[in-house]
């Protein structure tokens, strides 16, 4: 047998690292406008953990090492975010994401119209990780995901927020899951988007 294209560079099957829980250190690589399912604006943003954190580029190391032929961008690096609620007013999600941007990244100040998405890429802004429950196929895990955006300079003294449950839950709770991949919502590009 001949050795596999990239055989070096995939990773092993329990090679896998978990997202330290807490503050980290964010790279925003992309932000995309997009209609919820419920025809809400949103906008779905891409990041990853920049190269000063902890966990350097987490992300991209996932995304190259994943041999499926449909890559995905990992789940655990992209947020979505509502921008209305039902009054059609501004989120307290959305808010929080842009005011993080501005004050994470000296002098940088929103640019509402056309291009509005392409000014956040390499952006900086924090990120605090918790534990979330999750049931897929009737499996319930605890996955190492963003909880919620915070200033750059807040990362690093964030604490570790109380895991999220599900309600009604009580059931025991399997291993953390390895494959931290989601599907890209219909219309999207299936590739890497950057």
């Amino acid at each position: 047998m001949q050795k596999p294209n990239n055989f070096d560079n995939v990773q092993a099957s329990g090679d896998f690292t978990p997202i330290t829980l807490g503050g980290h250190h964010l790279i925003i690589k992309q932000v995309e406008e997009q209609q919820s399912k419920s025809g809400k604006d949103m906008i779905v943003v891409l990041f990853d953990m920049a190269k000063g954190d902890s966990q350097p580029e987490y992300f991209m190391k996932e995304f190259q090492n994943d041999i499926r032929p449909d890559k995905k961008w990992p789940r655990a690096g992209r947020q979505y975010i509502v921008v209305t609620d039902d009054k059609n007013d501004c989120t307290k999600n959305f808010k929080t994401f842009i005011n993080c941007v501005e004050r994470s990244n000296n002098g940088f100040q929103t640019q509402w119209g056309d291009s509005f998405c392409n000014q956040f890429k390499g952006k900086k802004i924090g990120g605090v990780f918790g534990e979330v429950e999750n049931e897929y196929n009737g499996k319930i895990t605890m996955r190492h995901e963003l909880r919620w955006f915070c200033d750059d300079s807040k990362a690093d003294d964030a604490k570790v927020p109380d895991a999220r449950r599900l309600p009604n839950s009580n059931r025991t709770v399997a291993a953390p899951a390895v494959d931290d991949f989601m599907s890209i919502p219909d219309g999207s590009e299936e590739e890497i988007p950057f």
